[in-house]
């Protein structure tokens, strides 16, 4: 279920899946290394639904732009990247977003 991260070296971004005590508590974590803000950017996740996010280190609270995801996402079933779903994110200018699946 869980693969290989989702790497994107030549644009400089890093991800991870983190799974809690069960896999239905399963988070997606992306770092854009750049100062540019991707709009867009389509990345596999394991599940459809709904994936919340619950940290956006670029919100307003964190002395950030406040750009994000809405609060959260719903995965397409668009397999991607060697996983059955895949989510259009907007990664934050030298930033990280955790997203938690609502799945």
């Amino acid at each position: 279920m869980f693969g290989r991260n989702c790497d994107d070296a030549e644009g400089s971004i890093l991800s991870f899946l983190r799974k809690a005590k069960s896999t239905r508590d399963l988070f997606l974590i992306v770092y854009n290394f750049t100062p540019v803000c991707r709009h867009d950017y389509r990345m596999g996740a394991p599940r459809g639904g709904s994936w919340k996010e619950v940290l956006n280190s670029d919100a307003k609270e964190y002395g950030g732009s406040g750009q994000g995801n809405f609060g959260g996402i719903e995965a397409a079933p668009v397999p991607l990247q060697g996983r059955s779903h895949s989510l259009t994110l907007t990664l934050l200018p030298l930033g990280v977003v955790f997203l938690k699946s609502e799945g």
